[in-house]
Protein backbone atom coordinates (compact mmCIF):
# COMPACT_ATOMS: atom_id res chain seq x y z
CA UNK A 1 0.00 0.00 0.00
CA UNK A 2 1.54 3.25 -0.84
CA UNK A 3 4.49 2.50 -2.92
CA UNK A 4 7.15 4.38 -4.03
CA UNK A 5 10.75 4.06 -3.10
CA UNK A 6 12.04 2.81 0.50
CA UNK A 7 14.67 4.13 2.31
CA UNK A 8 16.09 0.33 2.81
CA UNK A 9 16.30 -2.07 5.54
CA UNK A 10 19.11 -0.13 6.71
CA UNK A 11 17.69 3.31 7.19
CA UNK A 12 16.06 4.17 10.39
CA UNK A 13 14.06 8.19 10.98
CA UNK A 14 14.47 9.56 14.23
CA UNK A 15 11.83 11.93 15.27
CA UNK A 16 13.24 14.64 17.14
CA UNK A 17 10.10 16.87 18.02
CA UNK A 18 10.47 16.83 22.03
CA UNK A 19 13.92 17.97 22.13
CA UNK A 20 14.94 19.74 18.85
CA UNK A 21 11.55 20.57 17.57
CA UNK A 22 10.43 22.10 21.08
CA UNK A 23 13.52 23.98 21.97
CA UNK A 24 12.80 27.11 20.29
CA UNK A 25 9.59 27.60 21.04
CA UNK A 26 10.38 28.78 24.88
CA UNK A 27 6.83 26.94 26.09
CA UNK A 28 6.83 23.85 28.42
CA UNK A 29 5.02 20.80 27.55
CA UNK A 30 3.88 18.73 30.37
CA UNK A 31 5.44 15.34 31.09
CA UNK A 32 1.91 13.73 30.67
CA UNK A 33 1.49 15.05 26.92
CA UNK A 34 5.36 14.47 26.17
CA UNK A 35 4.70 10.70 27.00
CA UNK A 36 1.41 10.94 25.06
CA UNK A 37 3.62 12.12 22.02
CA UNK A 38 6.13 9.07 22.37
CA UNK A 39 3.72 6.57 22.99
CA UNK A 40 1.60 7.46 19.94
CA UNK A 41 4.98 7.77 17.63
CA UNK A 42 6.60 4.55 18.84
CA UNK A 43 3.17 2.96 18.54
CA UNK A 44 2.44 4.14 14.62
CA UNK A 45 6.06 2.58 13.99
CA UNK A 46 8.85 5.60 14.05
CA UNK A 47 12.22 3.44 14.49
CA UNK A 48 13.58 6.26 17.16
CA UNK A 49 13.39 9.14 18.97
CA UNK A 50 14.87 12.21 20.70
CA UNK A 51 13.22 12.98 23.85
CA UNK A 52 15.01 15.55 25.39
CA UNK A 53 18.01 17.63 26.65
CA UNK A 54 20.44 17.74 29.78
CA UNK A 55 21.33 21.28 28.83
CA UNK A 56 20.63 23.62 31.63
CA UNK A 57 16.31 24.57 31.89
CA UNK A 58 16.99 27.91 32.33
CA UNK A 59 19.08 28.39 29.03
CA UNK A 60 16.67 26.02 27.18
CA UNK A 61 13.16 26.25 29.32
CA UNK A 62 11.06 23.49 27.33
CA UNK A 63 13.22 21.15 28.25
CA UNK A 64 13.02 21.13 32.06
CA UNK A 65 11.34 18.27 32.68
CA UNK A 66 13.29 16.32 30.72
CA UNK A 67 14.43 14.34 33.66
CA UNK A 68 10.81 13.91 34.48
CA UNK A 69 9.96 12.01 30.97
CA UNK A 70 12.72 9.79 31.51
CA UNK A 71 11.42 8.30 34.71
CA UNK A 72 7.94 8.10 32.89
CA UNK A 73 8.79 5.44 30.27
CA UNK A 74 9.82 1.94 31.03
CA UNK A 75 13.45 1.13 29.51
CA UNK A 76 11.85 -0.58 26.14
CA UNK A 77 10.08 2.53 25.73
CA UNK A 78 13.59 4.09 26.38
CA UNK A 79 15.91 1.49 24.18
CA UNK A 80 14.27 3.56 21.13
CA UNK A 81 14.82 7.03 22.42
CA UNK A 82 17.91 9.36 22.45
CA UNK A 83 18.59 12.14 24.75
CA UNK A 84 20.82 15.21 23.80
CA UNK A 85 24.31 15.82 26.06
CA UNK A 86 27.45 17.68 26.19
CA UNK A 87 29.27 17.16 28.62
CA UNK A 88 30.32 13.92 30.90
CA UNK A 89 28.38 15.09 33.49
CA UNK A 90 25.37 15.20 31.59
CA UNK A 91 25.70 11.17 30.58
CA UNK A 92 26.23 10.19 33.95
CA UNK A 93 22.66 11.91 35.41
CA UNK A 94 21.06 10.73 32.72
CA UNK A 95 22.55 7.26 33.06
CA UNK A 96 21.71 7.22 36.42
CA UNK A 97 17.89 7.97 35.31
CA UNK A 98 17.44 5.33 32.71
CA UNK A 99 18.80 6.86 29.26
CA UNK A 100 20.78 4.25 27.76
CA UNK A 101 21.34 6.46 23.99
CA UNK A 102 23.19 9.44 24.58
CA UNK A 103 24.03 12.10 21.33
CA UNK A 104 26.71 13.97 22.94
CA UNK A 105 26.77 17.25 20.95
CA UNK A 106 28.86 20.05 20.15
CA UNK A 107 29.43 22.38 17.09
CA UNK A 108 31.97 22.08 14.22
CA UNK A 109 33.33 25.91 14.50
CA UNK A 110 34.00 27.02 18.08
CA UNK A 111 31.77 30.46 18.10
CA UNK A 112 28.87 28.37 17.75
CA UNK A 113 29.88 25.70 20.38
CA UNK A 114 30.72 28.55 22.42
CA UNK A 115 27.64 30.24 22.48
CA UNK A 116 25.51 26.87 22.43
CA UNK A 117 27.19 24.70 25.08
CA UNK A 118 29.93 27.94 26.40
CA UNK A 119 33.51 26.36 25.64
CA UNK A 120 35.61 25.86 23.25
CA UNK A 121 35.20 22.67 20.25
CA UNK A 122 38.90 21.66 21.73
CA UNK A 123 37.54 21.42 24.99
CA UNK A 124 34.52 19.60 24.05
CA UNK A 125 36.43 17.16 22.07
CA UNK A 126 38.78 16.47 25.44
CA UNK A 127 36.30 15.96 27.68
CA UNK A 128 34.31 12.94 25.13
CA UNK A 129 36.47 10.37 26.37
CA UNK A 130 34.80 10.40 29.91
CA UNK A 131 31.56 10.75 28.47
CA UNK A 132 32.57 7.78 26.46
CA UNK A 133 33.53 5.85 29.18
CA UNK A 134 30.75 6.52 31.32
CA UNK A 135 28.02 5.75 28.49
CA UNK A 136 29.31 2.36 27.89
CA UNK A 137 29.47 1.55 31.68
CA UNK A 138 25.70 2.33 31.50
CA UNK A 139 25.29 -0.30 28.85
CA UNK A 140 24.67 2.49 26.44
CA UNK A 141 25.68 4.07 23.00
CA UNK A 142 26.95 7.64 22.66
CA UNK A 143 26.58 9.39 19.12
CA UNK A 144 29.19 12.23 18.15
CA UNK A 145 27.13 15.00 17.21
CA UNK A 146 28.48 17.69 14.88
CA UNK A 147 26.36 20.84 15.28
CA UNK A 148 27.31 23.88 12.41
CA UNK A 149 28.91 20.92 10.12
CA UNK A 150 28.39 22.93 7.01
CA UNK A 151 27.99 26.75 8.08
CA UNK A 152 28.13 28.87 11.34
CA UNK A 153 26.08 31.97 12.23
CA UNK A 154 29.05 33.64 13.63
CA UNK A 155 32.13 32.24 11.16
CA UNK A 156 30.66 31.36 8.51
CA UNK A 157 31.57 28.05 5.82
CA UNK A 158 32.64 25.53 7.60
CA UNK A 159 35.02 23.51 5.50
CA UNK A 160 34.67 19.82 5.75
CA UNK A 161 38.11 18.99 6.98
CA UNK A 162 37.60 20.58 9.93
CA UNK A 163 34.27 17.87 10.43
CA UNK A 164 36.41 15.01 9.34
CA UNK A 165 39.51 16.15 11.72
CA UNK A 166 37.21 16.14 14.76
CA UNK A 167 35.63 12.66 13.15
CA UNK A 168 38.93 11.17 12.92
CA UNK A 169 40.75 12.78 16.23
CA UNK A 170 41.53 9.79 18.29
CA UNK A 171 39.15 10.78 21.33
CA UNK A 172 36.22 11.04 19.50
CA UNK A 173 36.44 6.87 18.84
CA UNK A 174 34.11 5.90 21.03
CA UNK A 175 30.98 6.89 19.25
CA UNK A 176 29.28 4.51 17.58
CA UNK A 177 27.20 7.28 15.22
CA UNK A 178 28.40 10.47 13.51
CA UNK A 179 25.74 12.84 13.55
CA UNK A 180 26.63 15.75 10.27
CA UNK A 181 24.27 18.26 11.38
CA UNK A 182 22.81 21.29 8.84
CA UNK A 183 22.12 23.43 11.86
CA UNK A 184 21.37 26.43 9.55
CA UNK A 185 19.65 24.62 7.10
CA UNK A 186 22.12 26.67 4.39
CA UNK A 187 23.52 23.43 2.77
CA UNK A 188 22.63 22.09 -0.68
CA UNK A 189 22.32 18.62 -1.77
CA UNK A 190 25.50 18.57 -3.46
CA UNK A 191 27.66 19.81 -0.45
CA UNK A 192 25.57 17.09 1.76
CA UNK A 193 25.94 14.48 -0.70
CA UNK A 194 30.26 15.37 -0.90
CA UNK A 195 30.60 15.81 2.86
CA UNK A 196 28.41 12.23 3.37
CA UNK A 197 30.60 10.27 1.36
CA UNK A 198 33.83 11.62 2.63
CA UNK A 199 32.50 10.83 6.37
CA UNK A 200 31.81 7.40 5.32
CA UNK A 201 35.29 6.79 3.25
CA UNK A 202 37.10 8.43 6.20
CA UNK A 203 35.16 6.76 9.02
CA UNK A 204 33.78 3.63 7.68
CA UNK A 205 33.05 1.82 10.59
CA UNK A 206 30.65 4.16 12.32
CA UNK A 207 26.84 5.00 11.25
CA UNK A 208 26.01 7.65 9.69
CA UNK A 209 23.16 9.79 11.03
CA UNK A 210 22.09 13.26 9.03
CA UNK A 211 20.14 15.98 10.83
CA UNK A 212 18.70 19.15 8.36
CA UNK A 213 16.90 21.81 8.66
CA UNK A 214 14.37 23.15 5.87
CA UNK A 215 15.59 26.99 6.59
CA UNK A 216 16.37 27.85 3.02
CA UNK A 217 13.79 24.59 2.18
CA UNK A 218 16.25 21.90 1.43
CA UNK A 219 15.53 20.07 3.93
CA UNK A 220 14.17 16.91 1.86
CA UNK A 221 16.44 17.26 -1.10
CA UNK A 222 19.73 16.92 2.25
CA UNK A 223 18.09 14.26 3.25
CA UNK A 224 17.76 12.37 0.27
CA UNK A 225 21.15 13.57 -0.54
CA UNK A 226 22.55 12.06 2.84
CA UNK A 227 20.51 8.71 2.51
CA UNK A 228 22.01 8.33 -1.61
CA UNK A 229 25.52 9.32 0.01
CA UNK A 230 25.91 6.23 2.93
CA UNK A 231 23.66 7.82 5.60
CA UNK A 232 21.61 5.45 7.47
CA UNK A 233 19.62 7.45 10.13
CA UNK A 234 18.13 10.82 9.59
CA UNK A 235 16.37 13.23 11.21
CA UNK A 236 12.49 14.87 11.34
CA UNK A 237 10.44 16.84 13.61
CA UNK A 238 6.64 16.63 13.13
CA UNK A 239 5.81 19.67 11.69
CA UNK A 240 8.84 20.83 10.48
CA UNK A 241 8.94 22.49 14.14
CA UNK A 242 12.28 23.57 15.66
CA UNK A 243 15.70 25.64 15.33
CA UNK A 244 18.65 26.18 17.18
CA UNK A 245 18.15 29.10 19.99
CA UNK A 246 21.63 29.96 19.78
CA UNK A 247 22.13 30.14 16.40
CA UNK A 248 20.54 33.27 14.61
CA UNK A 249 18.61 31.96 11.45
CA UNK A 250 18.02 28.22 12.26
CA UNK A 251 14.27 27.89 11.84
CA UNK A 252 12.50 25.03 11.08
CA UNK A 253 13.75 21.19 11.47
CA UNK A 254 12.64 18.91 8.15
CA UNK A 255 9.69 17.84 8.42
CA UNK A 256 9.03 14.34 9.89
CA UNK A 257 5.98 13.82 7.46
CA UNK A 258 7.56 15.04 4.27
CA UNK A 259 10.84 12.86 5.03
CA UNK A 260 8.41 9.71 5.35
CA UNK A 261 6.36 10.53 2.28
CA UNK A 262 9.62 11.20 0.09
CA UNK A 263 11.38 8.06 1.10
CA UNK A 264 8.52 5.21 1.97
CA UNK A 265 9.58 3.10 4.30
CA UNK A 266 7.88 0.03 4.87
CA UNK A 267 5.80 0.97 8.20
CA UNK A 268 4.80 4.18 6.88
CA UNK A 269 0.83 3.55 5.31
CA UNK A 270 -1.49 6.24 4.60
CA UNK A 271 -3.37 5.42 7.80
CA UNK A 272 -0.15 6.13 9.78
CA UNK A 273 0.17 9.65 8.22
CA UNK A 274 -3.11 10.39 8.93
CA UNK A 275 -2.07 9.89 12.57
CA UNK A 276 0.69 11.60 12.34
CA UNK A 277 -0.80 14.55 10.43
CA UNK A 278 -3.65 14.59 12.93
CA UNK A 279 -0.55 14.62 16.53
CA UNK A 280 1.10 17.62 14.27
CA UNK A 281 -2.02 19.14 14.28
CA UNK A 282 -2.92 19.28 17.68
CA UNK A 283 0.63 20.00 19.19
CA UNK A 284 1.37 22.94 17.19
CA UNK A 285 -2.33 24.43 17.59
CA UNK A 286 -1.31 23.81 21.11
CA UNK A 287 2.59 25.62 21.09
CA UNK A 288 0.99 28.45 18.66
CA UNK A 289 3.20 27.10 15.92
CA UNK A 290 2.86 26.71 12.18
CA UNK A 291 2.63 23.70 10.50
CA UNK A 292 5.40 23.67 7.84
CA UNK A 293 5.05 20.26 6.24
CA UNK A 294 4.09 19.97 2.85
CA UNK A 295 3.13 16.59 2.84
CA UNK A 296 0.77 17.62 5.91
CA UNK A 297 -0.73 20.32 3.61
CA UNK A 298 -1.29 18.26 0.50
CA UNK A 299 -2.87 15.35 3.18
CA UNK A 300 -5.61 18.36 4.06
CA UNK A 301 -6.44 18.29 -0.04
CA UNK A 302 -9.47 17.95 -1.50
CA UNK A 303 -7.92 15.32 -3.73
CA UNK A 304 -9.39 12.16 -2.75
CA UNK A 305 -8.84 9.98 -5.76
CA UNK A 306 -5.03 9.79 -3.99
CA UNK A 307 -4.46 7.14 -0.87
CA UNK A 308 -2.96 9.44 0.82
CA UNK A 309 -5.07 12.05 0.85
CA UNK A 310 -7.21 12.18 4.81
CA UNK A 311 -9.65 15.25 5.26
CA UNK A 312 -9.64 16.93 8.50
CA UNK A 313 -11.91 14.68 10.73
CA UNK A 314 -15.39 15.85 10.86
CA UNK A 315 -15.12 17.54 7.26
CA UNK A 316 -15.30 14.42 5.26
Amino acid sequence: MGGGRAMGPESILRDVTLRDGLQLTGKVLPVERKVDIVRQLLAVGVPALEIGSMARPDLVPPMANTMELIAALSPEELQRCWVWVATPRHVDKAAAAGVRNFQYCFSASDAHNKANIGRSTEDSVAAMPDAVRLAREAGGEIQLCLATSFTCPFDGPVAPERVLAIANDPRTEGASDIVIADTLGQAHPTQVSELISAVRERTPHRRIVFHGHDTWGMGVANTLAALQAGATMVDGSLGGLGGCPFAPGASGNTSTEDILFATRPTWFTPPVLATLVTLTESLLADLNEPNRSRTAEGTRSKASAFEWVAPTPGTA
